[in-house]
């Protein structure tokens, strides 16, 4: 499985902004996905994931209720609405899959991963 990330830009505090992930693989749909994010200086962090059957979701507490995990089995796509966006948002987000549905906050276990786009919220 191989990810792209996309839609990064320079938003301002407040604003809203998609980013979207394509995947190019068989079977991606059978894939746990999920978002991370690397701010300058920090090591990366868990943001949101979605099981495979797209049942459940994940979110860190940072970004409940402003971000959305979903996802377009027939395109081969995971999606992740941010709205509200705060300065501390800031960082290159990235989007990773994995076989299996448990532990959706442990990157350590993601198997596959985009290259990264960058989110600049200005205050």
């Amino acid at each position: 499985v191989q990810l792209q990330a996309s839609g990064g830009g320079l938003v301002q505090a407040g604003d809203s902004l998609r980013l979207s992930c394509a995947a190019s693989g068989r079977n991606f749909k059978n894939y746990a996905k999920g978002w991370f994010r690397q701010a300058a200086g920090k090591e990366r962090e868990f943001v949101a994931a979605e099981a495979w059957s797209g049942g459940r979701t994940n979110y860190a507490d940072s970004v409940k209720g402003r971000f959305t995990i979903s996802r377009d089995n027939a395109k081969d796509m995971v999606y992740l609405q941010m709205n509200s966006l705060k300065p501390e948002d800031t960082a290159v987000y990235y989007c990773a899959a994995k076989s299996s549905s448990l532990r959706l906050g442990l990157q350590d276990e993601y198997n596959y991963w985009g290259q990264g786009t960058l989110v600049t919220v200005s205050s």
